[in-house]
C-alpha cells in the first residue's frame, strides 16, 4: 500500500481497533495463477504470535480455500472514507481528494478443517456478531444441523507477518483547511462522512 510518511500509522493497538471496528474484509490470494478475492468477517487474535492473528471461514464450494496454504495472503479491512471536495477549503489552486482509513495484514494461512476446532471457529464468530443485539442468537451445537453445517465450511488462521495501516486525513494541509473539512464532513449528516470527520478531528487535536 503506498502511504506517506504523514498518512502512516505503525501503532499496533491502533491497527487492531480499526481490523476490530471494522472487522468484515476482504482476502486476497492467488487462485490458478490470477487475483482472487473473497469477502468476509475476521476475528482478531491480538495476542498471537508478534502481530495477532487473523481467524475466520469460508464456503467449502469456494475455489478460494484450495491454493491458500501455498502462499502469502493479504486481508484488507477499510475503515470510514468520503469525497473531500476543494470549495471546502475556500481556497485557489487545490483539486479534490478522497480521506479514508486502511488496515492491509499479510500472513501464511492454515486451513482448519478438524470438526472440534471449525465449530470453535464458527460458535466465536456467532458470539461476537450477534453480542451487541438485544436477543443473541445462539448456535446449538448438537444433531445433524451442525454436522452439515461444519461439511460445507473451511476455517482458516492467518499468523500476521505484516500489518501496515494509513489514516489519510488531511495531516498534509494547514490547521485552518482541516478544520473547514471536518465542519463541512460534520454537515452532511452523518455515515461515513461523520467517521472521518471524527477521526480527522482526533488527528487534528493530537496534532496541536
Amino acid at each position: 500500500m503506498y502511504t506517506p510518511p504523514y498518512f502512516a500509522e505503525t501503532d499496533r493497538a491502533v491497527l487492531h481497533d480499526l481490523i476490530e471496528r471494522h472487522s468484515f474484509g476482504v482476502l486476497v490470494s492467488l487462485v490458478d495463477g490470477a487475483p482472487f478475492a473473497t469477502h468476509l468477517p475476521f476475528l482478531l487474535e491480538r495476542g498471537a504470535g508478534a502481530h495477532g492473528a487473523l481467524v475466520g471461514h469460508m464456503a467449502r464450494a469456494n475455489p478460494h480455500w484450495r491454493e491458500l496454504p501455498t502462499q502469502s495472503a493479504l486481508a484488507v479491512f477499510s475503515g470510514p472514507h468520503a469525497y473531500i471536495s476543494p470549495t471546502w477549503y475556500e481556497s485557489t489552486n487545490v483539486v479534490p481528494t478522497w480521506n479514508y482509513v486502511a488496515v492491509h495484514v499479510t500472513g501464511r494461512v492454515t486451513l482448519v478443517e478438524e470438526p472440534g476446532a471449525l465449530l470453535d471457529i464458527v460458535q466465536r464468530t456467532v458470539t461476537h456478531y450477534e453480542a451487541a443485539l438485544p436477543r443473541p442468537w445462539v448456535l446449538d451445537e448438537t444433531g445433524p444441523f451442525v454436522d452439515r453445517l461444519l461439511s460445507q465450511i473451511v476455517g482458516f488462521r492467518i499468523e500476521i507477518a505484516h500489518i501496515e495501516g494509513k489514516q489519510k486525513l488531511s495531516q498534509n494541509q494547514p490547521l485552518e483547511r482541516r478544520e473547514k473539512v471536518i465542519r463541512a464532513l460534520e454537515s452532511t449528516g452523518g455515515g461515513d462522512a461523520a467517521g472521518v470527520a471524527a477521526l480527522m478531528l482526533r488527528a487534528l487535536n493530537d496534532d496541536r
